[in-house]
């Protein structure tokens, strides 16, 4: 009788033959199977992954360490709030994160007289994924403003307002008569992604715009657009938006893969 090689899968649960792929992505393939089931440890991965996903979304966010961050690099920034006040009302009214509160809109409006009119917003937000922020958020700004500021930008402090939707750049940027604003906030965690960042940015913001009206860099973290490179992406897409006078579907990205990565 021939002993059985503890190693040796059970009947139906072979190697998958899509294993060898599972080293190029963190998608869920070659999960293997066991007769019409998935693995257990498959399952439990799944599960815990989903998990996680729903924490990220109730998150809360580090205000305090993302500003001390940025001051620590030489980037000023300044406290606003929207109207959705806590997470709860955050996910269910999503018109409440599109506006500011009262009393940072006035704030907003006592600061610009001494700003003065300048090139670019720059506002961060938790979105539905705070460790996106905490975590990504200060490498691409920094480098960004680096870089537009040697190009002769001028730029608002950075703009922390949790709880916020993309749209609310609209508002900001129109009381600020910005010429462009860009947010950044977290995406909506997926099951292996629960940090990932994406950027938003507007010529001319105001009320009437639309999505349409905006350009996306989205994926931003070390397993899809390093925060290095969406600085450049960005920059690159700011510049070519300031020289055509548009933003959206009329701006097109002439970047190669190759140049992004440089």
């Amino acid at each position: 009788m021939t002993e059985k090689n503890p190693e040796t899968p059970a009947a139906g649960a072979g190697r998958d033959p899509w294993s060898a792929l599972s080293r190029y992505t963190s998608a869920r393939i070659a999960l293997g199977r066991t007769g019409g089931s998935v693995r257990t440890g498959s399952l439990l991965d799944f599960r815990l992954a989903h998990a996680r996903a729903r924490d990220a979304v109730m998150a809360a966010f580090d205000v305090a360490g993302l500003e001390r961050e940025l001051i620590q690099k030489g980037v000023a920034t300044h406290p606003l709030a929207t109207a959705a006040g806590d997470r709860r009302v955050y996910l269910v009214r999503p018109d409440l994160g599109r506006q500011l509160d009262g009393e940072s809109r006035d704030r907003l409006l006592a600061a610009a007289g001494a700003w003065g009119r300048r090139d670019l917003a720059i506002i961060v937000s938790d979105g539905l994924a705070a460790q996106a922020a905490e975590r990504h958020a200060a490498a691409v700004i920094v480098p960004l403003v680096e870089q537009l500021q040697s190009l002769g930008w001028t730029i608002f402090p950075v703009f922390i307002a949790p709880l916020a939707r993309v749209k609310l750049q609209d508002e900001i940027g129109e009381r600020l008569g910005a010429r462009h604003t860009l947010m950044l906030l977290g995406e909506r965690p997926g099951l292996g992604s629960p940090d990932s960042l994406g950027a938003y940015l507007t010529y001319r913001p105001g009320a009437a715009r639309t999505d349409a009206e905006r350009n996306c860099v989205s994926n931003i973290r070390p397993e899809g657009l390093p925060s290095a490179a969406a600085a450049r992406k960005l920059a690159h897409l700011l510049l070519e938006s300031a020289r055509l006078g548009v933003s959206g579907i009329a701006l097109k990205d002439t970047e190669t893969a190759g140049e992004i990565g440089n």
